[in-house]
């Protein structure tokens, strides 16, 4: 009867154990899945500014068909942005995106008909409203992965996490925060 209560209390530490890393498991495979969920988000929005690019180009190339060099350098930035794989490349596509934009809308200042196009306005509208999702989607996604890092990080998961295959992810950054601070607007 002696080596029962020793037993009972391996047992029990055994199953405590147990709970602690089915808990910890299924907490960092959740926050794994908000992270890849957001990163998703992030690329949708980016991919439907990636869509009213074209249009925009149009409709401010009939205008300024002369400034060849803007809309060469929006079609770069766009291919780049598309083409970015994960948040450290993306940040910057998305800094010569943003200059980019800023110098189309530069050029259509220039035009008050341009400015006073229906297309042209609505296009803008839907390009503000996109850039504002994209803004929401990186403070989804950055707050995922703070959380994600940190459950990572903090002891005793930090022992485990990384036996468990879970890895930090990284922060979508942006080099030059003042040019994403607002989405492109036009004066009028």
């Amino acid at each position: 009867m002696e080596w029962l209560i020793p037993v009972l209390i391996v047992v029990g530490l055994v199953v405590i154990v147990g709970i602690y890393l089915w808990v910890t498991y299924n907490s960092l495979v959740t926050l794994k899945v908000r992270v890849d969920e957001a990163w998703s988000d992030i690329t949708v929005q980016m991919k439907r500014r990636a869509d009213l690019i074209p249009n925009l180009i149009e409709t401010v190339k009939g205008y300024a068909a002369h400034e060849k060099t803007v809309f060469e350098n929006v079609t770069r930035a766009r291919a780049e942005s598309l083409s970015a794989q994960g948040p450290a490349e993306l940040a910057a596509a998305e800094n010569h995106m943003q200059q980019a934009l800023r110098s189309i809308f530069a050029v259509a200042e220039a035009y008050p008909q341009l400015q006073a196009s229906q297309n042209y306005l609505q296009l803008q509208a839907e390009l503000v409203d996109t850039e504002d999702k994209i803004q929401a989607s990186r403070r989804f996604y950055n707050g995922g992965v703070r959380e994600l890092n940190t459950k990572i990080k903090v002891f005793p998961n930090n022992l485990i996490a990384r036996n468990l295959g879970f890895t930090e992810r990284d922060f979508f950054e942006v080099s030059d925060s003042a040019a994403i601070a607002e989405p492109p607007r036009v004066q009028f």
